[in-house]
């Protein structure tokens, strides 16, 4: 007996199209509430981007089918996917679906890997913990730039290792910030225009061509300084024969790969690591750092926590195992900011979803900041509740935190961003006992992520006024903490 034919849902347009624009002035002025407001009209929403038209996933649980159970019917792509593409070329995050991702996300697989990760663990805290040691006290910092700066800087540590020239340093964290805001031009802007000779997008060129030849010296330079030996990490003991040395990086992987990358792969490669370590986990930390501001409570249970792991000493990489509270914190910043707003997928043939019809070449949009708002999934989900992330309640949630994706292409970097948000949020807690927010409270601004559009902060020492105030203990001689006077050789 054969079964009864499939009968098609009737998938609804969302309103306020305008004609030729279709609804790209809501995705303008307002992407969040529109991209939210889509919930109220079906499980998958017809959109238009001028005349084209894209389906808008709203339920968490077919959105793991596009991304898990079905992945195969619909590849990574769409009009984000292809403006980043000029950008990143063939990395990771980009290259298409088939057997060159699939090699290259098996190359690059064991650089993640928690053990990996972990032997960069001391490198990464030292260089945190000297910038954070640098700021002055009570002077009004921009808090977006500070956390890109500290990912980055970090992120250049773990990559190419401790002895990378100062030169490259600097130049790197000079010319991401300007690269950023180019890239995003690219996502935004009609593809025809991108490719007009403006001066923006002469600029834009120049950046990246520099960002290019940055990377080739420091491939090269990396090259030059391979282990000989296998490491050894104060923090965990002797590592696998195939990790980076207490000079070298995550990078030296796929310098020894047994098939050699070629030049323009491994800048790939590396533009999309550094762009994804900036973007996502600089946004998260400044969220992080504001929700921390605004609720005592929270900011109190971290500062126990962390007192608890480390007692007067400054922190070690494998604190942070006993540091569930942090995680608990973070989870819930990137859960209420996204960070990544809209992802795209393109269908590979007449495929249906959810009882609806979507025809082949259509763009499938899913959102994570969508489906962490659901109230279904996370009551009152504007309101920031680390809570929701303890053992005995994060399950019924778990399936709808799509923050790191799912699935084949799911971010092969999270095991390397939770240690870096970490490392850093504890870094500016133990270094810094008073945090305060000076500006006025941020607005989400949707670009490629969720980003806090102003925020500044001032760090200092607790007075006796403040400690009176929040119920803390005070001696007139504290200071901002053993662990901040001590020398960066003493966090192994």
């Amino acid at each position: 007996m054969t079964a009864p034919p499939v009968i098609p849902v009737p998938t609804r347009t969302a309103p306020g199209a305008l004609p030729l624009l279709g609804h790209a002035h809501r995705l303008a002025r307002d992407p969040l509430p529109f991209i939210t407001s889509l919930r109220r009209h079906g499980s998958v929403v017809r959109i238009r981007i001028g005349p084209t038209a894209a389906y808008v996933v709203t339920d968490p649980d077919l959105t793991r089918r596009v991304l898990v159970t079905e992945a195969a019917h619909y590849v990574k792509g769409g009009r984000i996917i292809d403006a980043l593409r000029v950008f990143f070329g063939d990395g990771l995050a980009t290259v298409a679906d088939g057997d060159t991702h699939l090699r290259n996300r098996r190359l690059m697989q064991p650089m993640f890997n928690k053990a990996h990760i972990a032997t960069r663990g001391s490198a990464m805290i030292d260089q945190v913990r000297s910038m954070v040691g640098a700021w002055r006290e009570n002077e009004e910092r921009d808090v977006f730039a500070d956390m890109n700066d500290l990912t980055l800087a970090a992120f250049l540590v773990a990559l190419f290792g401790t002895d990378l020239p100062r030169h490259l340093r600097t130049e790197f964290t000079a010319l991401m910030p300007a690269i950023m805001r180019g890239t995003i031009r690219q996502t935004v802007l009609p593809p025809w225009v991108t490719r007009l000779p403006l001066p923006a997008n002469r600029a834009h060129a120049a950046r990246v061509a520099r960002l290019r030849d940055l990377v080739d010296q420091a491939v090269d330079h990396h090259r030059t300084s391979l282990p000989d030996t296998p490491p050894h990490d104060a923090d965990t003991g002797p590592a696998c024969p195939h990790a980076p040395s207490d000079r070298g990086g995550l990078f030296t992987a796929l310098l020894t790969a047994d098939r050699p990358l070629t030049r323009r792969h491994l800048q790939d490669e590396a533009i999309t690591l550094l762009t994804g370590a900036i973007e996502t986990t600089g946004t998260t930390l400044a969220w992080t750092l504001y929700e921390v501001s605004r609720h005592p409570d929270v900011e109190q249970r971290l500062r126990t926590e962390l007192a608890d792991a480390c007692g007067d000493r400054p922190l070690r990489y494998a604190d942070l195992e006993n540091l569930p509270y942090a995680r608990q914190v973070l989870r819930e910043a990137i859960r209420k900011y996204g960070p990544a707003w809209m992802v795209t997928r393109t269908a590979t043939r007449d495929v249906e979803l959810g009882g609806h019809r979507i025809p082949e070449g259509a763009d499938v949009v899913w959102s994570p900041y969508l489906h962490q708002h659901d109230p279904s999934r996370f009551p009152a989900p504007d309101v920031f509740d680390p809570d929701r992330w303890a053992p005995h309640r994060s399950p019924a949630a778990r399936g709808s935190f799509l923050a790191f994706g799912d699935g084949r292409r799911k971010c092969i970097g999270e095991n390397f961003a939770w240690a870096e948000l970490q490392i850093i949020l504890a870094a500016i807690l133990q270094r810094w006992p008073r945090i305060e927010l000076v500006s006025r409270d941020p607005r989400p601004q949707a670009v490629v992520t969720v980003r806090p559009d102003t925020i500044s902060m001032r760090y200092g020492h607790r007075d006796a006024a403040t400690a009176a105030a929040d119920g803390r203990p005070f001696s007139p001689g504290e200071s901002p903490g053993l662990a901040g006077d001590r020398s960066a050789g003493d966090s192994g």
